[in-house]
């Protein structure tokens, strides 16, 4: 009886202590997640751990499970060449660079982000292969000429043309996108370049079809690396699920340091006309491994200043699905040449750019006002609401059905008041708030009247969803175990699955909590 008693004490407090943070219990629910819920994230193998291998990547993806990611982009994991050391320059597209491991450890990567629910996408270069790259010798044939010579497309010294005007060449790639779902179980593909004109808009046409339908029991989207919106229009219809909404991460990034709200309710309403009508879903990022690097090497404190995280909050709310890069999360302030694998410092410590991007992932998962959908018809809709008393100020809501968000950014330099009007009256929920989420996430219950007084810090901001939810207290985020149970055979302390519930040595992978710490059982 005492042990009974005894157990259910112990279930009481693992329940309260993993009830009390609401975001790392959305954020960790098992499973994947529909469309229109997800969370992209980019990863350089190289940087991401000191190793720069999959097998350290693998043993970190309960963290990124933590954080909110559903997809991991591996930016590319061939074997580089061409002089330069650029990963876009392969020279095998169906091997890995030995210094990332080899497509056994890729092949455990996947299964290892499948386990928690996480999709695997790899970057595709369709344009060109480097200088040194084996078909150079063995199919000459598959590169553009000119004059009797190989092209260097746009002056890139270390990569060749590869020409679509050859069906042995475009099989030949095919058969490389079949080769990554039938050796590792891949689940799409960034496509890197894809306004290249030397790429036909045929090639896309009856290449995704065929890709998609390749295997019945398995889906594999597809996403194009332009803006395809506004600039590589021709590739409209050919079967792209997502591009890049480059043009708005352009907008912020000229807005920059800026206070006028003004702007920036122009650069949404630029990026939702340009949306509208579309049969793909939108990308949305305030920096890649391209800002990050090739733009003049700026952090997002070179590129942003303090705006950093309200602009943050407006790209990851307004519309589409949010893309984070390998080390935001840190606070996006290292430069990381992925050329040579500079290595993250995850010592650097940013807890309110961490906290805020929890928080907004927990949001893209569990609100309906913030998902996103292929129709932009059926995208949730963005109503601007009218801010009185300060020009600093900008306030929107989406709305999908009868869920609601509510999003107040200050652009402003001070503190200060905004009156609004045009708010659903009744009850709000608050679960992001500027001024206390460095300290960690918390859920306050709020009653909005039609217009409402709203105090804000500086480059402050605040998400409200309309309805009445649990209150939480501020709750400091631990993060997530590193450690690894390797022997099921024995145990001096029981487990429990992350809804305090009592288990067995746990034989399937998870998060698991033993000895009072989560812990990532591995296969």
């Amino acid at each position: 009886m005492k042990k009974l008693i005894f157990l259910g004490l112990l279930t009481t407090i693992v329940q309260h202590a993993f009830s009390a943070d609401f975001v790392d219990q959305i954020n960790n629910a098992a499973g994947r997640r529909a469309e229109g819920r997800r969370v992209i994230y980019e990863m350089n193998v190289g940087s991401f751990s000191t190793e720069g291998t999959f097998a350290a990547a693998q043993a970190r993806l309960g963290e990124l499970k933590s954080l909110g990611v559903d997809i991991v982009w591996l930016m590319p994991i061939y074997p580089r060449g061409g002089g330069i050391n650029s990963p876009y320059a392969a020279t095998n597209f169906q091997k890995t660079n030995p210094k990332y491991g080899s497509i056994a450890d890729l092949k455990s990567f996947v299964a290892g982000a499948h386990e928690l629910g996480i999709e695997v996408w790899l970057d595709w270069v369709p344009n060109h292969t480097a200088t040194n790259a084996e078909w150079v010798t063995t199919h000459p044939e598959y590169y553009a000429k000119s004059g009797g010579q190989m092209i260097h497309p746009n002056n890139y010294s270390d990569v060749w043309q590869l020409d679509y005007n050859n069906a042995a060449l475009v099989e030949a790639m095919n058969d490389c996108l079949k080769f990554w779902i039938d050796e590792a179980d891949i689940d799409g593909y960034r496509c890197d370049y894809i306004s290249s004109q030397k790429i036909p808009t045929s090639y896309w046409q009856t290449t995704i079809p065929a890709i998609k339908s390749y295997k019945a029991d398995k889906t594999i989207t597809f996403l194009g690396e332009a803006d395809i919106a506004s600039d590589a229009t021709r590739l409209k219809t050919v079967g792209f699920d997502y591009d890049y909404a480059w043009q708005f991460q352009s907008s912020l990034a000229n807005y920059a340091t800026g206070t006028a709200s003004s702007r920036l309710k122009a650069f949404v309403n630029t990026l939702l006309e340009k949306s509208a009508g579309l049969t793909f879903g939108r990308m949305l990022y305030v920096t890649n491994h391209d800002q990050n690097w090739n733009e003049q090497k700026k952090t997002l404190t070179q590129k942003y200043g303090d705006n950093r995280y309200a602009l943050t909050v407006l790209a990851y709310t307004v519309y589409g699905m949010p893309l984070i890069y390998n080390g935001q999360e840190t606070g996006g302030n290292q430069a990381l040449d992925y050329f040579n694998d500079t290595k993250i410092n995850w010592n650097t410590k940013d807890d309110k750019m961490l906290n805020t991007l929890r928080t907004l992932f927990a949001l893209k998962h569990d609100v309906a006002a913030l998902s996103d959908a292929k129709q932009g018809t059926d995208n949730p809709a963005v109503n601007w609401k009218t801010v009185t008393n300060n020009t600093a100020v900008l306030a929107y809501t989406r709305t999908l059905g009868d869920s609601e968000v509510f999003v107040v950014l200050n652009m402003g330099t001070t503190a200060g008041t905004a009156t609004i009007t045009g708010l659903t009256a009744g009850e709000w929920s608050l679960w992001l708030d500027s001024e206390t989420i460095a300290q960690g996430t918390s859920r306050k219950s709020e009653t909005f009247r039609e217009t409402h007084v709203f105090s804000l810090d500086a480059k402050g901001y605040r998400i409200y969803v309309r309805g009445s939810y649990p209150e939480q207290d501020i709750t400091p985020y631990t993060g997530i175990s590193s450690q690894v149970v390797t022997d099921r055979q024995s145990s001096h302390h029981p487990y429990y699955d992350l809804s305090g519930c009592p288990v067995a040595i746990p034989t399937r992978p998870g998060i698991y909590i033993h000895n009072g710490k989560k812990v990532v059982v591995k296969k």
